[in-house]
């Protein structure tokens, strides 16, 4: 199946414009919204939409509030955390979704960060949705991960948010974690970290309550040297919900690239075909 690449323009309705990258076949059987991780603009997953096109999957890719195609940027005077996110970002790119591949099912899915938060949206959202796919992501919660690194964890919950409040964002790429981040997101994601419970500031909805009421399925697969999400930190998030689970494993052989948390991006072959194998 060939599919149509497309930029559709979205808006929030408190001013914030972003473009979502999208790739339609021409039968689409389902459709997906897809979330990136931290710091990784859309455009870096059109190869992976172009891999799920051709199981007949429509892909839309959304973009990060304060990055790639997006109109802000966050500074001391402009942040956000997962708030925003939920309740203004994701609802207008699940329309665009709907819009462009009606009659349909959806789905919902994404890498790392985007994963969770995919896993957030689908319990705010909890009949919108027929499948939640899951790459690369899991629960950031310190507990979750082996030794050594469960115990260095703690720290950096700690110590990105105050740095972050220090200079207004997260110079991410300074640190190596993200890009160039708002302080409320990070400090959204380190307090999850911590407590293993997802919450946002200033959002009344509870994303707990939420998530363990969630009975659709969940199909993820997780990266066989990945430090960052680990198969421990996977199984932490998807124990979250209520639905039937999957958990694949992928090496490097099935790749054909290093089995980390992102060069699957490259050759997302393999990914998309464990992906789509359950979907009618």
């Amino acid at each position: 199946m060939t599919a149509a690449p497309r930029e559709i323009e979205a808006a929030g309705h408190d001013g914030h414009r972003w473009k979502l990258i999208a790739r339609v076949p021409a039968s689409p059987r389902a459709a997906l919204l897809w979330l990136p991780a931290l710091g990784v603009a859309a455009r870096h997953y059109e190869a992976f939409a172009d891999a799920l096109a051709a199981h007949g999957i429509a892909v839309v890719l959304h973009e990060w509030r304060g990055n790639g195609r997006s109109s802000l940027r966050p500074s001391r005077a402009c942040d956000w955390g997962y708030r925003e996110i939920l309740t203004i970002d994701l609802p207008a790119s699940q329309q665009v979704l709907c819009d462009i591949a009606p009659g349909i099912p959806s789905l919902i899915g994404g890498h790392s960060l985007g994963g969770q938060l995919a896993c957030c949206h689908a319990a705010l959202h909890p009949h919108a949705f027929a499948r939640v796919w899951l790459v690369a992501s899991g629960m950031p919660w310190w507990r979750s991960f082996p030794a050594p690194l469960r115990y260095a964890l703690p720290l950096v919950y700690r110590f990105l948010p105050w740095l972050a409040r220090r200079h207004g964002v997260l110079p991410g790429r300074r640190v190596g974690f993200g890009g160039t981040e708002a302080r409320g997101l990070i400090a959204d994601w380190a307090r999850v970290g911590l407590s293993n419970r997802y919450a946002a500031k200033g959002l009344d909805a509870d994303l707990e309550a939420g998530l363990a009421q969630l009975s659709i399925p969940v199909d993820s697969v997780v990266l066989a040297n990945d430090w960052m999400a680990p198969a421990s930190s996977m199984r932490a998030l998807t124990a979250k919900m209520a639905g039937e689970t999957r958990l694949d494993v992928l090496s490097a052989a099935a790749l054909g690239a290093r089995a980390d948390h992102f060069s699957w991006m490259k050759t997302p072959a393999a990914v998309a075909a464990r992906l789509v194998r359950d979907t009618a």
